[in-house]
């Protein structure tokens, strides 16, 4: 599909058909392409959780404000962000020694400069996870789209008690929750609402 066709039809789908599911094999193949997302210094720090049952869908639905899309979609996806993804045990760091695109010198002024500056703080770490976690959550929603499967992000839910249903450490943050399935074609969405234009959000210097 050509991209501006994509970005253009892209919606966030209210109503999902609860009848049709989502083969395992185009879920695995919309998450491996999302995975070309850009992350600083490719450092990949997401985790996601794949919800596909009835009974896990049901959990997660009372977690999330009751927001009939996670009992409708076939499958809900929680983002999650890991605020420690720069450190040294990421094997990342491996691999670019070994395809020599990093020494262990620069690797280690690296690690001094994440340590003292970058992300010297619980604020600067739980930054780090989420913007490198919503490029991830952006381009697995433009993907499925690319495959015919709809989508639907959130933001409305409890992180603490998602968190505790699905034992995630303090080291990471829920960053969205992401229903996905085939758009329920008996229903109809609003009209898109108006969006900003560049002269109301840019400023050129």
């Amino acid at each position: 599909m050509e991209f501006e066709k994509l970005l253009k039809e892209r919606r966030s789908a209210t109503f999902f058909d609860k009848n049709k599911e989502l083969a395992d094999n185009l879920i695995k193949e919309i998450i491996d392409l999302s995975t070309l997302a850009p992350s600083a210094f490719n450092t990949q720090p997401w985790e996601l959780i794949i919800v596909k049952s009835s009974e896990a869908r049901k959990e997660l639905y009372e977690k999330a404000c009751n927001q009939p899309k996670v009992l409708e979609a076939p499958v809900t996806i929680a983002i999650v962000g890991k605020k420690n993804g720069y450190k040294r045990e990421n094997p990342i760091w491996d691999e670019k020694i070994k395809n020599k695109t990093l020494n262990s010198e620069s690797l280690q002024a690296y690690m001094d400069m994440c340590e003292n500056k970058l992300y010297n703080s619980d604020v600067k770490k739980n930054a780090y996870a989420v913007r490198n976690a919503s490029l991830f959550a952006m381009t697995l929603m433009f993907v499925a789209k690319s495959k015919g499967v709809s989508t639907h992000p959130m933001i409305g839910f409890s992180e603490e008690a998602v968190k505790e249903l699905y034992s995630i450490s303090e080291d990471k943050v829920v960053v969205m929750l992401i229903s996905m399935g085939y758009f329920n074609e008996e229903k109809k969405l609003f009209p898109r609402e108006k969006r900003f234009s560049f002269d109301k959000i840019s400023k050129v210097y």
